[in-house]
């Protein structure tokens, strides 16, 4: 069992290690030799140190032997996205121009990370400034699918996912804006968990003070391959800090709800794909199999709206400095996603400013009443199953298809709300999935319907690199 101990979720991996049935090191090393195995081939993680990631394991095991409790993921192989700071590392965010802004500090999420006893093995790549959801950049190269290398791994934490995947690592760690946490998982077939603003602290020493968009927008979450493993990880990311001033102390349960959700298979008339139809339908029934009540429904709050203020809120501000950021990268993905942005991001101005929070407010209270009647939604993740790799680089129709696709991905973060993709199952090769979502601070809710539909299906495992 001790050569397998990388197929292991996260929740097993780490009562055994506590119970000291193997060691830290053991799970350290069979995780060092998956990677040198499977990460050439896709090109997931981009900077590990294998001399570290033993220390850490044996700092685990020395705990264990002095009877102290090293924490809930007691040794567990995790990965970290570049974009967020761990002490002596750079956060380049995939920019050559950041390839020396080396982190003295670690983020509070990779802090929390590590008083939970995790072993941070590698750091996982992302497409130039996280713009979108593919994976490549000019500093680390791409990242391929290891379900299917045609297709994109997601994007921005498009490492974490093919990671997480393949089996490096039992947890990665993501950051999700517009899909970021939630597209990876998709595109992959893992699951993967954006929570609300406010839940997990963020904050990088490294890096500029953000604007008011990524602020209200932006956070942390975990990517894994079994719903257990989302529970523990979202425990142990949200550990307080006081560094961000978003973070707020909410229980990581509330007060029980019926078990009742809505689906809607075509939000605010997006044009989903008849096997997205499908999956959704699937994962429906496989709620009611677990006694929940699910009614089909046509109309929610405004989404698409929430779409536009999102994209003005978090690329407005400064957009003629990340264009300009952008051009000396030279990256031609950040340029084609900044180009598509440009009519939306323009037209923030200091009056449409304080229009857009306004209207921010309304919009949170149409979705907090909604959820009053349905605690869960269940809705797409995407229009489309995941995308051929590059596809928005293919002109401006190939990019609108994109654009369009990912709706739900975008809009939810507007109101800070949390958002949970579940992988259920495959279309030929290629990974099919739903999102839930739920009012703020209710993480426990899609975690509930998150694991009632997987228990449905077949349960995600770690498969090994496939090419064309």
């Amino acid at each position: 069992m001790k050569t397998e101990l990388w197929r292991l979720t996260a929740t097993e991996l780490a009562a055994l290690i506590r119970e000291r049935q193997v060691s830290a090191l053991e799970a350290a090393e069979a995780a060092l030799q998956r990677l040198a195995e499977v990460n050439p081939a896709i090109h997931a993680v981009v900077e590990h140190r294998p001399d570290e990631v033993r220390a850490q394991a044996r700092a685990v095991d020395a705990a264990l032997a002095r009877g102290e409790d090293p924490g809930p993921l007691a040794g567990v192989p995790v990965t970290t996205k570049v974009n967020v700071d761990q002490r002596g590392f750079a956060t380049t965010n995939g920019l050559r121009a950041q390839q020396d802004w080396i982190a003295e500090h670690d983020s509070p999420v990779v802090e929390n990370l590590r008083r939970a006893g995790a072993v941070l093995l590698g750091r996982t790549n992302t497409p130039a400034f996280s713009y979108r959801w593919f994976t490549s950049n000019l500093l680390h190269g791409q990242t391929l699918n290891p379900r299917d290398a045609r297709l994109t791994p997601g994007g921005s934490s498009g490492g974490a996912g093919a990671s997480v995947a393949a089996g490096i690592g039992h947890i990665a760690h993501g950051t999700d804006i517009a899909g970021s946490v939630r597209y990876p998982a998709y595109a992959c077939g893992v699951h993967g968990l954006r929570p609300s603003l406010g839940r997990i602290p963020a904050y990088n020493a490294s890096s500029p003070e953000r604007g008011i968009g990524p602020q209200l927008m932006a956070a942390s979450g975990p990517l894994a391959r079994s719903v257990a493993d989302l529970r523990l990880a979202l425990q142990v990311m949200s550990a307080a800090d006081a560094r961000d001033p978003w973070w707020v102390p909410a229980p990581l349960d509330g007060p029980a709800q019926p078990l009742r959700a809505a689906l809607c298979l075509r939000p605010d008339g997006l044009a989903t794909q008849p096997e997205v139809v499908a999956a959704l339908l699937d994962a429906a029934e496989r709620l009611r199999s677990a006694g929940w009540q699910v009614d089909e429904i046509d109309a929610l709050p405004p989404l698409r709206e929430a779409v536009t203020l999102q994209m003005r809120l978090w690329l407005g501000e400064g957009y003629a400095a990340q264009v300009a950021a952008a051009e000396r990268e030279g990256d031609p993905g950040a340029l084609t996603a900044l180009a598509g942005y440009r009519a939306v991001a323009e037209g923030l101005t200091p009056a449409s400013l304080s229009e857009t929070l306004t209207r921010r407010a309304t919009l949170v209270r149409l979705w907090q009443l909604f959820f009053e009647r349905y605690p869960v939604l269940l809705l797409p993740v995407s229009a489309e199953l995941p995308f051929a790799n590059d596809l928005d680089l293919q002109g401006e129709a190939a990019y609108a298809r994109v654009w369009a696709a990912q709706m739900t991905q975008i809009g939810l973060p507007f109101m800070g709300l949390p958002g949970l993709t579940v992988s259920t199952g495959l279309v030929g090769r290629t990974p099919v999935g739903v999102q839930l979502t739920a009012s703020r601070f209710r993480e426990d809710l899609c975690l509930l319907a998150g694991q009632a539909i997987e228990v449905g299906g077949t349960p995600s495992a770690p498969v090994d690199p496939w090419r064309p």
